[in-house]
C-alpha cells in the first residue's frame, strides 16, 4: 500500500477499486458520445488559439489522461476551451507571429508555465485564491470573452482576413475587409452557422416527436457539429471549392501527439508568466464551478487543491506532447455527464477515441472548410453571453454593476488579459469597500423576547443611558476607524449615555490595526466618562483579545450575551445574578 500522503495525491487509487463492469460500460459510452463532440470541437479551439488544427486533438489526448489520475471530478473533460484558448492567442501574439515556429513554442511554455502556476498552487493549497473573484465579474469577463471570441471568427465565415484583440481592432479590420468577402466561403459558413444553431434547439423535439428515444436522440444532438463538418467537406470537395478562394484545413499530420519541448529562454518566460497565470486562474475558476456543479447532483465531493494539481499536471502533458494550455470545458463536460459517465475512466477512453482519431481520420478533414469551424466556436461561445447579468446586477446592487459593467468594457475595449486583471482587481477593491463600510445597527431589546434588533426597523425598548451598537462585519485594517468615527458621532449625539456595549456576534475576526482602535475607542469615552463593554464575543474572538492588555484595560465588562448587558447596565430588566463574563465564549 502506498503512503498515505502519496495516495492523497492520487484520486485513481479511490475510484479505481470500486471500478466494475457497470461503470466500465457507462464510461465507454459516454467516450464515444463525447469523441464524436471533440473532434470538430478540438480543430475548432485549436484554429481559435491560432495554432494548426492538430494541436487541438494533441491538447485533448495526454491532458486528458492525466487530469483521469489526478483529479478529483468524475464527469470533468479537460482539453482546450474557448476563453482559454483566446486567452492563448492573445498572450502568445504579443511574443510570436502566427503560423511560425516560434508561436508554436511559446503556446507549449505558456502550457508549462501555466502547470507549474496550478501545481504549485495545489501544493500550497491555494485553491481559496479563486473565492477573491466575484461571480458577477467573472460573468461580465466571459460575457465579454464571448463576444469577442465570436467577433474574431467572422472572419473566416466571411472569408477576409482580420487582425486585434479588441473589438474596435476586430471590428475595424472586418469593415476594411468588406470588399474581399468570398461567397462560396459566406454561403459555407452562414449555413454551418444556421444549421448549428437549429440543431441546438429543434433537432430533439424533432426526434422525439417521430418517436426516436430520448438517449437516441440527445446523441444525434451532440452530433450535430460532426454532421456540419461532414456536409461541408464533401461540399468543399465535391465542388472543388478551395479553388475558389474558401480556405480549407488542409494536411493534418497522420500520427499521435509528438514529443515536445517548451522554450524555457528567461526572456519568454518573463514575457508569459504574467498571462499564464491569468489563465491559471480563469481556467481553474471555470474547471471548479463546472466539476462542484455536476458533483453536486450525484453527492459526490470535490478536492480544490486536488482539482489544482489535475489541471496542472493535464497542462504539463499539453506542454510535453505539442497542445497548449487546457482547463476543464463546460459543454463536454455536461455531455460526458449526461451520456452516464461513472468515472474519469470515460476520459481516458476518449483520449483512446481521439488518437484514433488523430492516426485514422485526420487525411478526411483535409477539405474541411475553416468556416466550418468558426461556426463551430461562434455557436458555442454565444451561449456563453448573458448580457442579462447587467439588468439584473444594477436590479440588485449598483456596485456589482459597475464591476460587470467595468470589467465587459475593458475586456472588449483593451483584450482579455487587462479585462481578466481588472476583473481581479475589482473583485478585492470590491470586497474592500463592501467590508470597509460595514453595516453597524443600533439595537434594542424586542418585546417579551430577549432578542435585540435595529431600532430603525423594528419596535424596540431601549434606555438613554445605554448605547448597544451591533457590527455585522470582522473588524479589520480597512473598517476600524470606520467603526471609530460611527461611534463618537454617535455618541457626542447623545449626553446621556452612560454605557456603551458593542455587540460582538457577527465578529469573526479583530486584527491588529482593529484592537488597537478599540483600545482608542475605550480610552476616550473613558475620557468623557462613559463605559465600553463587549457581548456575545466569539470564542476564538475572546483567545485572541486575552493574549493582548485589552481585556485588562477595557472600562466596561464582557457579557455573556446582550440581555445580560442590558439587564446589568439598565433598570428596565430585573438584574441577574449571574457576574459578566471574560472568558472564551
Amino acid at each position: 500500500m502506498l503512503p498515505r500522503p502519496i495516495a492523497r495525491y492520487l484520486p485513481i487509487l479511490d475510484w479505481g477499486r470500486q471500478y466494475n463492469r457497470t461503470a466500465f460500460s457507462n464510461d465507454l459510452i459516454a467516450a464515444v458520445i463525447v469523441t464524436i463532440m471533440l473532434v470538430p470541437q478540438s480543430l475548432a479551439y485549436a484554429l481559435l488559439a491560432g495554432l494548426p488544427p492538430e494541436a487541438g486533438i494533441y491538447a485533448s489526448i495526454v491532458p486528458i489522461v492525466l487530469y483521469a489520475i489526478f483529479g478529483t471530478s468524475r464527469a470533468l473533460a479537460v482539453g482546450p476551451v474557448a476563453v482559454v484558448s483566446l486567452m492563448t492567442a492573445a498572450a502568445i501574439g504579443n511574443v510570436a507571429e502566427s503560423g511560425t515556429m516560434g508561436y508554436a513554442m511559446a503556446a507549449l511554455t505558456l502550457a508549462a508555465l501555466s502547470g507549474a502556476i496550478l501545481l504549485a498552487m495545489g501544493f500550497l493549497r491555494l485553491g481559496f485564491l479563486a473565492n477573491f473573484l466575484s461571480h458577477p465579474v467573472i460573468a461580465g469577463f466571459i460575457t465579454a470573452s464571448g463576444i469577442l471570441i465570436a467577433a474574431s471568427q467572422l472572419g473566416h465565415i466571411l472569408g477576409i482576413k482580420t487582425h486585434g484583440h479588441t473589438l474596435p481592432e476586430l471590428l475595424e479590420s472586418l469593415l476594411h475587409g468588406l470588399d474581399q468577402i468570398n461567397i462560396y466561403t459566406v454561403m459555407l459558413g452562414a449555413g454551418a452557422t444556421a444549421f448549428l444553431f437549429w440543431v441546438r434547439k429543434g433537432l430533439k423535439p424533432l426526434l422525439r416527436g417521430i418517436g426516436v428515444s430520448p438517449k437516441m436522440a440527445d446523441v444525434a444532438t451532440k452530433a450535430g457539429p460532426v454532421a456540419a463538418v461532414v456536409a461541408t467537406t464533401l461540399a468543399v470537395w465535391g465542388f472543388n471549392l478551395a479553388e475558389s478562394g474558401v480556405k480549407i484545413v488542409g494536411d493534418v499530420p497522420q500520427s499521435l501527439p509528438p514529443l515536445t519541448m517548451p522554450d524555457f529562454s528567461p526572456d519568454l518566460i518573463s514575457a508569459l508568466f504574467v498571462p499564464a497565470l491569468l489563465i491559471s486562474i480563469i481556467g481553474f475558476v471555470e474547471s471548479i464551478s463546472v466539476a462542484q456543479t455536476l458533483a453536486a447532483k450525484k453527492r459526490q465531493r470535490i478536492t480544490p487543491d486536488q482539482e489544482l494539481i489535475g489541471l496542472g499536471a493535464a497542462n504539463i502533458g499539453a506542454a510535453f506532447t505539442g497542445g497548449f494550455p487546457v482547463t476543464g470545458g463546460f459543454s463536454r463536460s455536461v455531455v460526458n455527464f449526461d451520456a452516464g459517465a461513472e468515472t474519469p475512466a470515460a476520459g481516458a477512453f476518449t483520449a483512446v477515441g481521439l488518437a484514433i482519431a488523430a492516426v485514422a481520420l485526420t487525411p478526411l478533414v483535409y477539405f474541411l472548410p475553416k468556416a466550418t469551424l468558426a461556426a463551430t466556436i461562434i455557436v458555442a461561445v454565444l451561449s456563453l453571453v448573458d448580457l442579462g447579468i447587467l439588468k439584473r446586477a444594477w436590479g440588485y446592487s449598483k456596485k456589482d454593476f459597475m464591476a460587470v459593467a467595468t470589467t465587459i468594457a475593458l475586456t472588449l475595449g483593451f483584450g482579455v488579459e487587462i479585462g481578466v486583471s481588472a476583473g481581479v482587481i475589482l473583485s478585492i477593491l470590491l470586497y474592500l469597500y463592501k467590508t470597509s463600510r460595514p453595516h453597524i445597527a443600533e439595537v434594542g431589546l424586542v418585546e417579551g423576547t430577549q432578542h435585540f434588533r435595529n431600532i430603525k426597523r423594528h419596535a424596540v425598548r431601549t434606555d438613554a443611558s445605554l448605547l448597544t451598537i451591533r457590527i455585522d462585519e470582522s473588524l479589520y485594517f480597512a473598517n476600524a476607524r470606520y467603526l471609530e468615527d460611527h461611534l463618537y458621532n454617535r455618541v457626542l449625539q447623545d449626553c446621556p449615555v452612560r454605557n456603551v456595549v458593542l455587540m460582538f456576534s457577527a465578529v469573526n475576526e479583530v486584527d491588529m490595526s482593529a484592537l488597537e482602535s478599540l483600545e482608542a475607542i475605550n480610552t476616550r469615552l473613558g475620557e468623557i466618562g462613559i463605559k465600553l463593554h463587549l457581548s456575545e464575543v466569539k470564542g476564538p474572538v475572546m483567545d485572541r483579545l486575552k493574549r493582548s492588555h485589552f481585556l485588562d484595560d477595557l472600562t466596561g465588562e464582557v457579557f455573556l450575551s446582550q440581555y445580560d448587558a442590558m439587564a446589568a447596565l439598565t433598570d428596565i430588566l430585573p438584574a441577574k445574578d449571574s457576574a459578566p463574563i471574560v472568558t472564551a465564549a
